[in-house]
């Protein structure tokens, strides 16, 4: 049986993470499908909800943001799996604080500059390009998936958790379950969700290479199926 993969997102082949993402989809099983699901269109929500498992592809801030926020939400709520990495992890993150974590106002300081509550802010290092090293945390999925021994990861990022929230967020149910130097947090997770990572970090770089998929994106796949 054919399962469905949305990466919701606006592509943009000028992007290198997004040439990047064109690559590794095409390294995925023959029973698996794409759909790449613009933030603008007509019924992105309807598109996003189908799918068998939803992407938050990088590219912030997205043509309509609430759309994003929105589609994370039902994937949180619905069981939907959902990998989200960049701005895909930003945006899981603000959608936990204020639909969950009591930080109605929480933002992101990119896309907000005005909101109250920059649980999402500027980094103190650009990793625009950069690559860290990531610490796993034993005894979350993101382990299960990567192992706990320090890799490289890729980024293409300015923004991330702010740390002065991560104890409100982690009380409240969402795991951070990697962390890098200048970025903090690289990793969070809902551990009772069947599949729901967020990674700062940036999986698919390294298939334009020929690379295998990273393990993280063959165990969403197997959520997917």
């Amino acid at each position: 049986m054919t399962r469905t993969i949305g990466l919701l997102g606006d592509q943009n082949l000028n992007y290198p993470t997004h040439r990047e993402l064109v690559a590794a989809t095409e390294l995925f099983p023959d029973d698996v499908d794409v759909r790449w699901i613009p933030t603008d269109s007509t019924d992105a929500l309807g598109d996003a909800a189908e799918v068998n498992a939803l992407w938050a592809i990088p590219g912030t801030p997205y043509r309509n943001d609430d759309v994003v926020y929105e589609a994370i939400r039902h994937a949180r709520t619905s069981g939907q799996p959902f990998l989200g990495t960049c701005g895909g992890f930003q945006y899981a993150v603000v959608e936990f604080a204020r639909n969950v974590a009591a930080l109605s106002e929480a933002g992101h300081a990119e896309s907000e500059p005005d909101a109250a509550v920059h649980v999402v802010h500027a980094l103190s290092c650009s990793l625009v390009g950069e690559e860290r090293e990531v610490t796993v945390q034993a005894g979350t999925k993101l382990g299960e998936v990567l192992g706990t021994a320090p890799f490289t990861g890729f980024h293409y990022c300015s923004y991330g958790l702010a740390e002065e929230y991560a104890d409100q967020l982690e009380q409240h149910g969402l795991t951070i379950s990697a962390h890098a130097p200048d970025a903090g947090a690289e990793a969070v997770e809902l551990p009772d969700h069947p599949f729901f990572i967020a990674t700062l970090f940036q999986p698919q770089v390294g298939s334009l290479a020929g690379q295998p998929l990273s393990p993280l994106i063959e165990g969403f796949i197997a959520a997917a199926r």
